[in-house]
């Protein structure tokens, strides 16, 4: 069995559209498809905005991992978010997530950035493990978000 991370292309959005419908159902947050079409579209247009994987297993697209990018001075220099990670319902459990972690580890590395944040839901125990054995850590700090528009 082989999990593999081909870059998305503007044909994926109709998959990766519905994709993120079901994990902004599970995690009870709004969802607009026109809006994020617009948003995958923009991604995937600009290199300078991050990253887009597919998640294959099998050859089969079982999931996505977005790596957004950013810049910090307290982190000295680039950093980036892991700003989605899903994987389709029938395939979790089976290390495919872990898999997709590392790969985007590497990854960032690669692209020399110098910290990875992410947010998980406070709901989400079995998600925040997994994060916490990769050594992400709680630093005891809120992610607070201002919409601008």
């Amino acid at each position: 069995m082989s999990t593999t991370f081909p870059p998305a292309t503007s044909a994926d959005v109709p998959d990766l559209l519905s994709m993120m419908r079901e994990l902004y159902e599970y995690d009870h947050s709004p969802f607009d498809e026109q809006e994020h079409r617009r948003a995958l579209v923009d991604l995937l247009a600009n290199a300078n905005f991050g990253r887009l994987w597919l998640i294959q297993f099998n050859g089969e697209t079982v999931g996505y991992v977005i790596l957004a990018f950013g810049y910090s001075l307290e982190f000295r220099g680039r950093d980036a978010f892991v700003d989605e990670l899903f994987v389709c319902e029938p395939f979790r459990g089976r290390g495919i997530g872990s898999e997709a972690l590392r790969f985007v580890e590497m990854a960032a590395r690669e692209l020399g950035i110098k910290a990875l944040h992410l947010e998980v839901t406070r709901a989400n125990a079995r998600a925040q493990e997994v994060y916490r054995k990769f050594g992400y850590q709680d630093h005891d700090r809120y992610l607070m978000t201002k919409w601008l528009g």
